[in-house]
């Protein structure tokens, strides 16, 4: 049977008969991974690529370039994820002893939205692109990565994973993930790129060198 609405179509073009599907695109194999020390320099660069700052980092590294992130940025109020990593790396106390006022990262939007900084972790990373992708819950708000100014993501080895359709196998029980690839950017009419428009200005991304 004939569709109508594409025989109408057809008819406001001029054409008698069904054209040809176009052949199907090809499918491409998935990406594999390279060595662990090559996936971390590829992320790692694809997001400064992006107008990211990446760097690898040291645990014990942690307060100090909080210290350095906190100055840089002029950080007054921040909020993070209540995770057990991050809770191991003692991210609230040490922005504390900075004199950096704490948010709960379950506070309503306005609150959040008046952090300068955000801090979560990302549960995958993507080398190829250097996008972070965040699984959404109650223990880890996705607004805490999107309403500050400043998003700081702490990523390990092991969140790394080469192609995308591993994400999607892997989370695939998850309601909500967050893919981000570099700072909120938007383009006016002229394509005058502008960073921070609709999300974070600046995005801070620290892989944390296994011990």
């Amino acid at each position: 049977m004939n569709n109508p609405v594409l025989e109408n179509i057809r008819r406001s073009l001029g054409r008698t008969a069904p054209t040809s599907p176009s052949p199907r695109p090809a499918i491409y194999p998935p990406r594999q991974a390279e060595s662990t020390e090559a996936e971390i320099v590829r992320s790692l660069e694809e997001v400064r690529k992006l107008s990211g700052v990446a760097q690898t980092i040291h645990a014990d590294t942690v307060p100090d370039a909080l210290k350095t992130l906190v100055a840089e940025q002029n950080i007054k109020k921040a909020t993070a994820w209540n995770t057990p990593n991050l809770q191991q790396l003692q991210i609230t106390h040490h922005l504390a002893s900075l004199g950096v006022e704490l948010v709960s990262p379950n506070a309503g939007k306005h609150d959040l939205a008046l952090c300068d900084l955000g801090i979560t972790e990302a549960d995958y990373l993507l080398p190829e692109t250097g996008t972070l992708v965040l699984k959404s819950s109650a223990e880890k708000p996705r607004a805490v990565s999107l309403l500050p100014r400043v998003h700081l993501a702490i990523v390990r080895p092991g969140q790394l994973r080469p192609d995308l359709h591993q994400v999607f196998d892997e989370a695939r029980h998850d309601p909500y993930l967050v893919f981000i690839t570099g700072p909120s950017r938007t383009a006016d009419i002229e394509l005058t790129v502008t960073l921070g428009v609709h999300g974070p200005k600046s995005l801070y991304v620290w892989m944390l060198e296994e011990v």
